[in-house]
């Protein structure tokens, strides 16, 4: 990859705010050195406080890309297999429903890790789901990880896991197997695994009474009325003591970049420290779906071009949608239309924060420019 216009990337994040995106924050790293980073626009409701280096945002599904890091540390060390049954860790996976076309059943084939990774689980990303609103309930904001991810499948699976792409809480009950495995809450894992080795210092989970928030991005959602403000809250984050695999945590763009640029260079940081192994890393970049679960990747979420491994889509296919950029990038974004973007080959990674719900120009236009100007 050559060195990319960091003019034309300049005046594309600016043309953003034009667009009406309040704020935007943008790092590339190649080789453990920044060799870009530009911020614009406003975070507060009355849009006069300025964008700050160390701005901090609810990251929603860009959590997923840590809680993958995680998961493929203990399979790296043997702790456990992609093809494990999900039952080992977690008995009230034992006995699953399912009620697909072929109506209600129990399911003959085991739930295995590997279909957590890769969203073909059979499961759905419904917050009203019986189960969770029986444990709200019943436990209230005791309630752990465990309790509300074991609640989950008190509904039926939507289809057999293996045979269809369905983004969904999968990544939450990773986060409840890691517990397991580990013998530590998922954000002590976290913390003991990821944060401190790589000096991640603004990074923690949501909670429900909003404490935290200091330096947090005002949150605007895409609705009718424009882009406007809306709650300071992350709805994935059930209780005080459930922490989201999927969607609970709050960064900031610095502290993601840290760990994006030790993702594009082989899971080792500048100063040495491993995370993981460079072969665990192009395990995480195999695609794992199925031929329908290709179609629906491409069809229900836009991402056409692209597989998806464990838990990060990977461009796979750069001449379905014209685009210059290499094959291997991967990565993954989030809800408020955030995105990390890397690539092993180049050792260059791309993190881009902003702050907009229901954004969907981030996915379709946003996400790719930046691959385009960058890798492309």
């Amino acid at each position: 990859m050559s060195r990319f216009d960091e003019n034309k990337l300049t005046e594309y994040l600016d043309s953003l705010i034009d667009k009406g995106i309040p704020s935007v924050d943008c790092i590339v790293y190649k080789d453990h050195k920044q060799i870009y980073r530009h911020m614009n626009g406003t975070v507060d409701r009355d849009k006069k406080i300025n964008v700050r280096p160390d701005q901090r945002y609810l990251m929603f599904s860009m959590t997923k890309v840590q809680t993958m890091t995680a998961v493929m540390q203990l399979v790296e060390q043997g702790k456990l297999l992609l093809d494990d049954e999900v039952g080992k860790y977690l008995p009230a996976y034992k006995k699953l429903m399912v009620d697909d076309e072929e109506g209600l059943r129990e399911l003959n084939e085991p739930m295995r890790i590997w279909h957590l990774l890769s969203m073909q689980s059979g499961l759905d990303y419904n917050a009203e789901r019986p189960g969770i609103l029986r444990v709200l309930k019943e436990k209230g904001q005791s309630a752990t990880t465990r309790d509300i991810v074991d609640s989950f499948i008190e509904s039926p699976l939507e289809f057999v896991p293996g045979t269809h792409f369905h983004y969904s809480f999968s990544h939450d009950v990773v986060a409840a197997i890691i517990e397991v495995v580990s013998g530590m809450s998922f954000g002590e894992y976290l913390k003991n695994n990821i944060w401190e080795p790589l000096n991640m210092k603004d990074t923690f989970f949501a909670k429900p009474d909003n404490s935290g928030l200091e330096r947090l991005a005002q949150q605007y959602i895409s609705n009718d009325d424009g882009i406007v403000p809306m709650e300071q809250t992350c709805n994935y984050q059930f209780t005080e003591n459930y922490e989201s695999g999927g969607a609970g945590l709050i960064s900031c763009t610095e502290d993601y970049a840290k760990l994006g640029d030790v993702l594009a260079c082989g899971g080792e940081s500048a100063e040495g420290i491993r995370i993981l192994k460079p072969e665990t890393i192009e395990l995480i970049k195999k695609n794992l779906l199925c031929d329908a679960g290709m179609e629906e990747i491409a069809t229900n979420m836009g991402r056409k071009g692209y597989g998806y491994g464990c838990g990060m889509q990977v461009f796979m296919y750069p001449e379905l949608v014209g685009s210059t950029a290499p094959t291997g990038i991967f990565g993954w974004d989030g809800a408020a239309g955030s995105s990390i973007q890397m690539d092993t080959v180049s050792r260059t990674s791309l993190v881009y924060t902003q702050h907009v719900r229901n954004c969907g120009m981030a996915y379709e236009f946003i996400h790719p420019t930046l691959r385009e100007l960058v890798f492309g």
